[in-house]
């Protein structure tokens, strides 16, 4: 008789795994990481309760004649009057008919077309009773992401821009447009960077700033950059990049180098330069990240310092593994930290935005067995969703402009950084999406380091938060939930621009603004939209802001360290950049 408590190994189980990963693996690399599984319970869920809902097709049906009636009353103004109000208005994000070119007949007639079906298909996969949250989501997505494949801006007959171009060009654009679009694809298929991004080459214009490798374990180089100044701030600053990245975002052209920003404010700056994982790395973890990687950086600090605080920064995920690290160090009553402050960073993960969209069991299930083929997640795999999410600007304009009207977007350093990739490791991947995406155990109180669970409450040092406008990785609203989590001071800012743009918002860079409100620690909490209204709005860039913040929560100006401390097994190494920055 079996016993219910215990089960005796199945000699298949190992070649039954085996064979559902790679099966799972394969059906990955057919639907670039999508999962059919949720595409189809997302329309099935909405299907059904769709049949099953006549007041909702009735609702739907009267919005249609409504619509059809609109376009034709516009049709009917504007040819009597160049001066007839339109139908609809496009979105403020969308920029695909700003052209003069489409306010002219019939193209307006076309384009208001376009914009009143996308709006009827808004209305007809949301609000429907029934329908579980996260499918709406992908159910609004996906008809999003279909309807904007035809767009009238995508095709030579509905485009009169395009038209124009090809006219003045007598068909040469066309000509310049399939010279580029070969010359991707031999680039795609030997892996080099896009056109232009060999212009800027790491440690020669850009990750230029003068420092040394003063110390390098299996996953990371620690960067102590040169001072600038005679005197510096005795709390030196700690930086902890993500390692979705390549550290050097924070580090671009001179002019825009937050590195260089930061000596020059009188500060020691370190940053953490992250190894590009491989198939060998497949089992470090999030502990792995936290020990080898900001726990060791911080031991490092203090030793070649001497310093007994440390401000601490993080971007994106290098923030929240900073948030992490810093919540075991409040358990552990380590009070190493001076302050920390965190960039595009979320610490809640209930509403993350449309990357939700790719978080849920089936998904992860894709992923994960994607990743145990190879042992890591390619960059190229995760950079194709990000281009998904903002499809518009990163997909089907560049197509139009690139491919059919010959022209090419210059390249600048941080669209050569983006390009420059890394990976993720199997084992780390899996357990991010898992514990915190997908259970959100870090806000919820189940996050584990070294057995035990630790909570951000215990964060009571004073807090510098960035959050961008059109953040579409690490929404602002997701951010701001970091002042639900812990009572310390927090100095919240709202910068405009997005993920990386606006955090490379460099003094003197046009048309930048912020907000900004500080809640002091123990003070009362303002909802997101609340705290908007009630943030003081500064032009110009928040840089300066945090300098002057960093400065308030600083000693007195002493003599710099030295670089690096041999005496204390921290001997300099090599030059940075070093030498992890350069993987590939």
């Amino acid at each position: 008789m079996d016993d219910v408590t215990s089960r005796t190994p199945d000699p298949l189980d190992g070649i039954a795994e085996t064979l559902d990963r790679a099966a799972s693996a394969a059906i990955a690399q057919l639907t670039s990481g999508i999962s059919p599984v949720t595409m189809m319970q997302s329309w099935f869920d909405w299907g059904l309760h769709l049949a099953c809902a006549p007041g909702k097709q009735l609702q739907l049906g009267a919005k249609a004649a409504r619509k059809y009636a609109r376009l034709a009353d516009y049709a009917v103004h504007r040819s009597l009057s160049e001066d007839c109000p339109p139908a609809i208005t496009p979105l403020p994000q969308d920029r695909r008919f700003s052209d003069p070119a489409w306010q002219k007949p019939p193209f307006d007639i076309i384009a208001q077309g376009f914009l009143l079906n996308q709006q009827w298909w808004h209305a007809a996969t949301t609000g429907l009773r029934g329908v579980t949250r996260h499918h709406e989501d992908v159910m609004e997505f996906t008809a999003r992401q279909l309807l904007d494949t035809v767009a009238p801006t995508n095709f030579f007959a509905t485009n009169p821009v395009l038209q124009q171009r090809i006219f003045e060009t007598g068909g040469e654009c066309l000509i310049d447009g399939m010279r580029n679009l070969l010359e991707d694809m031999q680039r795609a298929v030997r892996g080099v960077p896009p056109a232009g991004a060999e212009e800027y080459q790491v440690g020669g214009n850009v990750a230029v700033t003068p420092g040394k490798i003063v110390y390098r374990n299996r996953l990371m180089e620690l960067i102590q950059y040169a001072p600038t100044t005679d005197k510096v701030r005795p709390e030196p600053v700690l930086i902890v990049p993500a390692w979705i990245m390549k550290y050097y975002i924070l580090d671009l052209s001179p002019e825009n180098s937050l590195v260089r920003w930061l000596r020059d404010q009188g500060f020691t700056v370190f940053m953490i330069s992250w190894h590009n994982p491989g198939s060998a790395d497949r089992d470090l973890d999030m502990e792995a990240y936290r020990r080898l990687g900001p726990a060791a950086a911080l031991d490092a600090v203090s030793a070649i310092t001497g310093a007994t605080q440390i401000h601490s920064v993080g971007y994106c995920l290098g923030g929240t593994l900073l948030s992490i690290a810093a919540a075991a160090m409040a358990r552990a009553g380590d009070d190493k930290l001076a302050s920390v402050t965190l960039f595009a960073a979320q610490t809640e993960f209930s509403e993350p935005g449309e990357l939700g969209l790719f978080i849920d069991e089936a998904q992860l299930n894709l992923l994960e067995n994607m990743m145990w083929s190879r042992g890591y997640l390619d960059s190229s795999q995760m950079g194709g969703a990000f281009q998904i999410l903002r499809s518009n600007d990163l997909v089907w304009s560049r197509l139009l402009t690139t491919y059919l009207m010959g022209e090419r977007e210059p390249m600048n350093d941080l669209m050569a950084w983006n390009a420059d990739g890394t990976r993720m490791p199997y084992a780390m991947h899996s357990q991010y999406l898992r514990t915190l995406f997908l259970d959100d155990d870090l806000a919820e109180g189940r996050y584990r380091v070294d057995g035990r669970t630790i909570s951000l409450s215990g964060l009571r040092k004073p807090m510098f938060v960035v959050g961008t406008e059109r953040d579409h990785v690490a929404p602002w609203r997701s951010v701001h939930k970091i002042h639900w989590l812990t009572g310390a001071e927090i100095c919240f800012v709202l910068t405009s621009g997005g993920h990386n743009a606006g955090i490379v918002s460099e003094p003197g860079h046009p048309r930048r603004r912020y907000h900004m409100l500080t809640r002091e620690t123990d003070g009362m909490t303002l909802a997101p939209d609340e705290w908007l209204s009630q943030a003081e709005k500064r032009e110009g860039s928040w840089w300066i802001a945090w300098g002057e913040w960093l400065a308030a929560h600083s000693g007195d100006p002493v003599s710099p360290p030295s670089m690096g401390a041999p005496d204390k097994g921290y001997t300099p190494i090599a030059d940075a950049p070093g030498h992890y920055v350069l993987e590939h």
